[in-house]
């Protein structure tokens, strides 16, 4: 696997993540741009909370802004989840895996709290073990948590980012929204939500409420007939949607590339995030443009 990682200049460790400066969420596309927002919004409250007295710590230790950045950034991205919400672990040398879109290895604790590490596949000789840092078919989330851009990702999210309200109410997700990274297919339930989304904005709200039954009752029949019969609105909104994505991503790599390395040293790693979208989206276009 081939991996982009951001240097975090605070750390000596480069593969834990950085706190992106408002200059670099200002080149990132709109979706990843919100999801490192996220990010940096945990940490200004994980941060209040320190100093509000929530931990044992001296004002020496909390007031130094290098250590706890460094501290938090560890937690983070060091742990193995144990219980789901509940329990995280950090065990020296299982911490080190990196991200697998196809992990080898899986982490398990036994009653004393040994930590114990098991390959799930043969491993040939000087290959490395992998774990799976999140959702192997989205690297945007990858990219803003842990700040490695992970290029065996199969697929990625649509970016609509705009359409959550629509998402939500469909029922869908994130990862449920994708564009293939090797041919630009989109998952079925791209058309849907864009589908949707043009009913409710041109007032057919009855029609629109009748798709969103058959989605979400996995109506497949009602949905085709739907599909069929606005077929080439729901193209050309997608159309509108891929060149849109493309001509913003283009500006945003322009004005990465403006600023100067030596104060946004970031900035190769966040037009190789862009460079990744737009070949992805190109291909989409490509897909979108067979249809005439």
């Amino acid at each position: 696997m081939r991996d982009t990682h951001l240097s975090c200049q605070t750390v000596c460790d480069t593969s834990i993540p950085c706190h992106p400066s408002d200059a670099c969420f200002e080149c990132l596309p709109p979706y990843v741009s919100w999801l490192s927002r996220k990010e940096r919004d945990t940490f200004s409250e994980f941060l209040s909370a320190l100093r509000a007295g929530y931990a044992p710590l001296t004002d020496q230790t909390i007031n130094d802004n290098d250590l706890v950045r460094w501290a938090y950034n560890i937690a983070l991205t060091r742990h193995n989840v144990v219980v789901v919400g509940k329990e995280k672990r950090i065990a020296p040398m299982a911490d080190m895996f990196n991200h697998g879109t196809f992990p080898n290895v899986e982490i398990t604790y036994d009653g004393d709290g040994n930590c114990i590490v098991t390959t799930t596949e043969n491993v040939p000789a000087g290959s490395p073990l992998t774990v799976s840092l999140g959702d192997p078919t989205n690297p945007s989330p990858l990219f803003a948590t842990y700040g490695f851009l992970s290029y065996d990702a199969s697929s990625m999210f649509c970016k609509a980012i705009h359409l959550q309200d629509e998402m939500e109410e469909l029922g869908y997700d994130f990862r449920d929204l994708l564009f293939s990274t090797e041919t630009g297919e989109m998952t079925p339930k791209v058309w849907d939500l864009f589908l949707y989304n043009l009913l409710r904005v041109n007032n057919e709200n009855d029609l629109a409420q009748k798709f969103l039954k058959a989605c979400r009752s996995n109506d497949e029949e009602t949905k085709e007939s739907y599909h069929e019969q606005y077929f080439a609105y729901t193209l050309e909104a997608l159309r509108e949607h891929v060149n849109g994505i493309l001509s913003e991503v283009d500006s945003l790599t322009i004005k990465a590339n403006s600023y100067d390395l030596n104060t946004h040293p970031r900035v190769p790693f966040i037009v190789a995030h862009n460079n990744h979208v737009q070949s992805t989206f190109l291909k989409v276009k490509a897909q979108l443009d067979a249809f005439g």
